[in-house]
């Protein structure tokens, strides 16, 4: 796969084989370029959470002013709003849960469950809450903590999950004159420490407006996958996620302004002068891991693959995210949210709705 994605991206080596633009078996889909793709183009200022945003208008309005997918960019949150007893719609931010369990009586089974029990801290308090139904979307590693009624294949499923940690650094600066003279926006570097070096999109959309001009301020995005060379992909993942976690900030820092200087000195940028403000997004956690027929010999098996067997409902407990599918995009973690809901409206209806879940008192503290 990792060809496919090279060729998919344009990337050097691949223009004298005339290949198919159809993509193989395997192929990111993220990665597919075509003429109907490139006319089409369309990016929120803050990448994705202005998704978030919408749907969460849609969900309880009175949070995100506004009436369209423009005016939400600049849109003031009031998140007073997501958790008021009144509202049909509650969310609850800052609460980790740490264990879902179906109510049954002694030795029953979770088949014939009609309610499920979800615990979850926060405030430093131990909180119970109820409902007829439960969607886990996490990290499909962590279910089998939480969900400890899951049949032993179905967490080991879960477990084979792992993540593809990223760094993505911001980077402030004063203009973008270094990049015009050097007839450049993205810069590829695959032997130097940020893999990926691109000015920010050029987006105006609902008040927000991009920068025009080379001597204005601009966003530059810099990548790296943090991974380990010559390990198996799996265990790349898991050694770049130690390495996010034990780097400095300094370090990063010393990283940026080195390569920034390598890259762009020769079209004049200095990154003592031209460097405002620096943002390190460590990612452990971030993409999920997409199978590779170097790796999973079982995708190009036709068999049943791990993240089938992991997202597979059981009783009142249906799974999402995009672990559930194996591939690392929005467009996948809203459709395995509908096959989620899908799933748990053909159970039989409970007396306790979802809707209007009852909170227990405390059961406990830290």
């Amino acid at each position: 796969m990792a060809a496919q994605d090279a060729w998919g991206l344009g990337l050097p080596g691949f223009r004298g084989l005339k290949l198919d633009p159809a993509p193989g078996k395997g192929m990111n889909r993220d990665c597919i370029r075509n003429e109907e793709a490139d006319k089409y183009f369309f990016h929120f200022p803050d990448g994705n959470a202005s998704i978030a945003r919408l749907l969460m208008r849609k969900l309880i309005p009175a949070a995100i002013p506004g009436n369209s997918f423009t005016d939400v960019v600049l849109a003031k949150a009031d998140y007073a709003k997501l958790d008021e007893p009144s509202s049909a719609m509650r969310i609850r931010l800052n609460s980790t849960v740490v264990k879902v369990k179906h109510i049954v009586g002694a030795g029953g089974d979770p088949s014939s469950a009609k309610e499920v029990e979800v615990s979850y801290f926060t405030e430093n308090k131990l909180k119970t809450v109820r409902a007829a139904n439960c969607i886990l979307a996490c990290w499909h590693v962590v279910i089998p903590y939480i969900a400890q009624e899951l049949p032993d294949a179905q967490k080991a499923a879960l477990t084979s999950a792992q993540k593809v940690p990223l760094l993505y650094n911001n980077v402030l600066v004063r203009n973008w004159g270094a990049f015009q003279k050097l007839g450049t926006s993205s810069i590829y570097a695959p032997g130097m420490y940020h893999t990926g070096v691109n000015l920010d999109l050029p987006v105006s959309i609902g008040g927000y407006e991009c920068t025009k001009k080379p001597d204005e301020p601009i966003v530059v995005h810099m990548m790296k996958a943090a991974c380990k060379p010559g390990h198996p992909a799996r265990e790349q993942h898991r050694l770049g996620r130690i390495q996010l976690y034990g780097t400095s900030f300094e370090t990063y820092e010393r990283k940026i302004r080195e390569q920034l200087l390598r890259m762009l000195g020769p079209g004049g940028f200095d990154p003592a002068r031209d460097i405002l403000e620096i943002t390190v997004n460590r990612w452990p956690h971030g993409y999920a891991y997409e199978y590779n027929s170097l790796f999973d010999p079982f995708w190009l098996e036709g068999s049943e693959t791990p993240c089938q067997v992991a997202r597979k409902p059981f009783g009142r407990l249906a799974i999402a995210n995009a672990d559930a599918d194996a591939y690392a995009y929005t467009d996948c973690a809203i459709d395995q949210a509908y096959r989620a809901v899908q799933e748990l409206k053909k159970l039989p209806s409970s007396q306790l709705s979802a809707l209007s879940s009852q909170e227990i008192p405390k059961v406990g503290k830290s």
